[in-house]
């Protein structure tokens, strides 16, 4: 291809272009997809944690409604009983109950607050990576006086690795 007006050369710019389209592909398969597939698994780990204390929330509502069954059962014995089975029946159910919720409660939040710190984590050390890969790179193009081209910094690059 030949020179256009204003010296523009089409075959560099195509050039440039492709190369352009090669380092994206790269950093694509190099950075996105692995940090990706970490993230998708810590999810996936998080996921399990939630369903993990689900699990003993409805447990805990089983052992509930398995003991309000049973206070139910024992209306008869409370009758006879009256004033004191009443009152030590209630207070047990009540403590019980109030435990029960207590401790679901406390599964949750621990898991929760697990799973925002776990994913915080995650987080801010895949932006630091990220960071330093884009510092790392920066640094070699402006600093070294010899890379006035891009494939003189291609060329220090490959050294390097």
């Amino acid at each position: 291809m030949g020179n256009l007006p204003l010296n523009i050369d089409i075959q560099q710019i195509l050039l440039h272009l492709f190369n352009f389209f090669i380092l994206f592909a790269g950093m694509y398969f190099i950075l996105y997809k692995p940090v990706r597939k970490f993230m998708d698994a810590r999810e996936e780990h998080f996921k399990q944690l939630e369903d993990e204390a689900k699990g003993k929330v409805e447990e805990g509502e089983k052992a509930k409604e398995e003991y309000e069954q049973k206070l139910k059962n024992a209306d008869s014995e409370i009758l006879a009983n009256k004033e004191k089975a009443g009152k030590e029946t209630f207070a047990e159910r009540e403590r019980i109950i109030t435990a029960a919720n207590e401790e679901a409660a406390g599964i949750l939040k621990k898991a929760r607050d697990k799973s925002i710190a776990e994913h915080d984590r995650i987080i801010n050390d895949a932006q630091k990576e990220i960071a330093d890969l884009v510092n790392e790179a920066t640094q070699k193009i402006v600093l070294d006086p010899k890379l006035d081209t891009y494939d003189q910094f291609i060329s220090a690059v490959e050294k390097d690795s």
